[in-house]
């Protein structure tokens, strides 16, 4: 007889990529989402995306509150012969995913802070749980049926929750050294949280047995097995729940330099792998596999962005810029040895001035990823992808601004063969998806 052993699995990195990399979040102000190329910002969310470009701005004191609403499907269907169904879909909703800045600019010193979801910030919702929880399931009438005991089908009540954020509260200086270049030095605290929730509750399989089941109805598997005499299976088969918090703490040093020539802006920076453990605080674990206390390496990778903006007419603009993810040499407790190649993007936006008040704009955005096979879990995966942007913006007042944006994102598909020979058969294809949907809404104000 087969051994089967029910689990759930034990996760590594569970993130959710909207734009950035496999860990990092760059959608970080509604000017953001309504152009997608920021890296040479010189407006108030340069905070975040070109710190240095803060020197450009006007003396004085900038408030700077933007929220995103995220709506992202991800979408998994697997081969594996014995399940009921196929495909499974967990939805991602993030309702409030704001961002702060705000920024003391006084002739060659510029003062700044941010606060923002620098990874994470949503909830992912598996109703029907995932198939790596369920095959094993699945395999019960074959396995009952190879006994001797005619059996067809189960059913299963599997559900899974995952959240993840990763709060970033970030403080610096930048300094105009010349007219043409300005620096910038500070570093970003991250507090990271990941909660898993999930149970697989009430296995039930119709056995054909003539003292236990007559009637071939649906039963309890471990109501089953232990008429049968079976305890390991009975146990096996019991209702499995987890619940876990997952917290931890880490420093991202930055850097940053901004050129400007003009009519040409020209922003650089540099952020410092973030070392990052997280530690198990464990409620509920009757799979043994989240020990209390125990570590979890989740660096965030050093990130290196240049953005490039023009201005070809004093009414319009453009920019472009590139992101690159220093994967390959994060600790992930060992996953990061299936990176073939670093993660990157690639922005490109236009700006036009319709008027004094009014600006609208539209960018493209894409990401590479750079993961091998072995990367890929239907928990945890990474897929390169194309998003588009628009929106626009509205001058209120000499000191009141808004913007507002939005995004759509289309990834692109990866499959995956999984090997399912220790149930004796061979391999099957699992292949992953996803599409996203953002708004934004954002407010600046200049006090003095």
């Amino acid at each position: 007889m087969k051994k089967f052993t029910l689990t759930l699995i034990a996760l590594s990195v569970y993130s959710y990529m909207f734009a950035g990399g496999i860990l990092t979040n760059s959608n970080q102000s509604a000017r953001f989402l309504r152009m997608l190329s920021r890296d040479a910002s010189t407006a108030v969310d340069a905070v975040y995306y070109n710190p240095a470009g803060l020197m450009m701005l006007d003396n004085g004191f900038y408030l700077s509150l933007s929220n995103q609403t995220i709506f992202q499907t991800k979408t998994i269907q697997n081969d594996f012969p014995f399940l009921n169904e196929k495909k499974y879909t967990g939805d991602v909703t993030v309702p409030a995913f704001p961002a702060f800045y705000s920024v003391y600019k006084m002739d060659k010193l510029a003062i700044s802070f941010g606060l923002s979801p620098n990874a994470g910030g949503g909830t992912a919702k598996y109703n029907r749980g995932l198939p790596s929880f369920e095959t094993q399931i699945a395999m019960l009438p074959a396995m009952i049926t190879g006994m001797g005991i005619p059996t067809t089908n189960y059913t299963v009540d599997i559900n899974f929750d995952g959240s993840s954020i990763f709060w970033g509260g970030q403080l610096g200086a930048s300094y105009k050294f010349t007219d043409n270049i300005a620096a910038f030095a500070g570093a970003r605290y991250i507090y990271a949280v990941n909660t898993y929730n999930g149970h697989i509750n009430d296995i039930m399989i119709n056995p054909t047995h003539p003292l236990i089941n007559p009637t071939g109805g649906f039963m309890s598997a471990p109501a089953f097995f232990t008429a049968a005499g079976d305890a390991a299976h009975a146990a096996a088969t019991a209702n499995k729940e987890v619940d876990v918090k997952q917290t931890g703490t880490g420093i991202t040093p930055i850097l940053g330099v901004n050129l400007n020539f003009d009519k040409l802006n020209i922003g650089i920076k540099y952020e410092f792998k973030t070392k990052l453990e997280l530690e198990n605080e464990t409620t509920t674990d009757e799979t043994g596999m989240f020990p209390d206390g125990a570590i979890t390496k989740t660096d965030i990778p050093a990130i290196l962005s240049v953005g490039v903006a023009y201005s070809i007419t004093e009414d319009f603009k453009a920019s472009v810029g590139i992101h690159h993810y220093f994967d390959k040499n994060a600790d992930w407790d060992g996953r990061e040895k299936f990176i073939d190649n670093n993660f990157y993007e690639l922005s490109c936006g236009l700006e036009y001035n319709v008027s004094e008040k009014v600006l609208v704009s539209a960018g493209y955005l894409h990401t590479q990823t750079g993961v091998g096979q072995g990367y890929q879990t239907d928990m945890s995966h990474s897929l390169s992808s194309n998003t588009v942007g628009f929106g626009g913006e509205f001058k209120v007042s000499e000191k009141l601004t808004l913007n507002a944006g939005m995004s759509y994102g289309v990834y692109v598909t990866d499959d995956k063969m999984i090997d399912y020979s220790s149930l004796g058969l061979t391999s099957y294809k699992e292949t992953y998806d996803k599409t996203s949907t953002s708004f934004a809404i954002g407010i600046e104000y200049k006090l003095f």
